[in-house]
């Protein structure tokens, strides 16, 4: 069993990507909902969480994602104190749940490397994208400002140096071609 690191810039493809892996049998583990899932219901995580944003970051069992995104764009600090607390929670659940895998098996993370989370990895997978591609694709699906897309892509790290593998994902191969790729890599 093998543990493989896919990530990628915002609308790189990571989701898209991740959902061709899921259709062919394989295990996904995607860090931002089951991150979301550790903050509402592990109650320690829960806890720090409310210490450094407030309690009405919850709305019963909804985490508002975007309550604390605008602090964290905001304030550095904050975003580094919720990484604390965040990262090594999921870290943790990521282990547990790929030694009781079967099958090779993935993760999805926007933020994998500087999450630590591709020290978990055999493997690590930067899927690529032009920016202009990139910038398209997260405004049909978010329905978001062309200016707040490219703020967010400017935030991001650029880590494709340091992955194993580079999967360009610009349209010229359909998404199953780029896993059959992918998958010529891994095994």
């Amino acid at each position: 069993m093998q543990l493989i690191g896919l990530t990628g810039g915002i609308g790189s493809g990571k989701s898209t990507i991740a959902r061709e892996i899921i259709s062919r049998g394989y295990p996904v583990y995607d860090t931002d909902r089951e991150a979301k899932r550790i903050i509402i219901h592990n109650p320690a995580v829960r806890s720090q969480v409310e210490t450094i944003f407030g309690s009405d970051v919850f709305d019963g069992d909804q985490y508002l994602t975007e309550r604390v995104a605008a602090q964290v764009f905001a304030d550095e600090t904050l975003l580094a104190k919720l990484d604390a607390v965040v990262h090594p929670a999921v870290a943790f659940d990521l282990h547990h749940w790929a030694k009781e895998q079967s099958k090779t098996c993935f993760v999805e993370s926007a933020i994998l490397f500087s999450s630590g989370l591709n020290k978990l990895c055999n493997k690590t997978v930067w899927i690529d994208a032009p920016e202009e591609l990139r910038i398209a694709r997260t405004i049909a699906r978010d329905h978001s400002d062309i200016n707040k897309v490219r703020a967010r892509i400017r935030a991001q790290h650029d880590d494709s140096a340091s992955a194993d593998i580079i999967l360009t994902n610009d349209g010229t191969k359909k998404v199953a071609q780029l896993v059959d790729d992918l998958f010529l890599h891994i095994d």
